[in-house]
């Protein structure tokens, strides 16, 4: 009998490896500029994550244009070009479904940024100072012989 999980404890390897899968073929997709698109065509689109359903029919992908402009144009031609970018995919990807695709902006940068912002703040810099000459590691390992 197989066993049932309550919880979810993340992707499983399968999950990651087609999301990967997904993830190289949209990038070539939109690398090589297949699609007939201004917008698309235009700005260079990073491609950062895909996410897989457990099932494997639903694709959620986060991108994100180069320097962050036209997001909302992006994502609304990605949109657009939703059906034929899922033929690509099934046609590079070998499924027995080819997964719907869902887009959305990819978050990760600005999250980068603010916890960046936040480790230069003077209390950050004021707590991780050392009162003291600086001891490097090797320096340390030689102190402890």
């Amino acid at each position: 009998m197989a066993k049932r999980f309550e919880q979810s404890t993340g992707p499983t390897q399968r999950q990651q490896r087609v999301a990967e899968l997904v993830r190289h073929a949209l990038a070539e997709v939109l690398s090589r500029g297949d699609l007939q698109d201004d917008v698309l065509t235009k700005n260079v689109i990073t491609i950062p994550e895909v996410r897989m359903s457990p099932d494997l029919k639903l694709a959620t992908a986060y991108v994100m244009p180069l320097g962050g402009r036209d997001e909302e144009a992006v994502l609304k031609a990605l949109e657009k070009n939703r059906k034929l970018l899922r033929q690509e995919v099934a046609r590079r990807v070998n499924l027995k479904f080819a997964p719907d695709l869902r887009f959305r902006r990819d978050e990760s940068f600005d999250e980068a940024a603010r916890i960046d912002a936040l480790l230069r703040t003077e209390r950050v810099a004021r707590d991780t100072g050392r009162s003291g000459p600086a001891v490097s590691e090797d320096e340390n390992d030689e102190q402890d012989s």
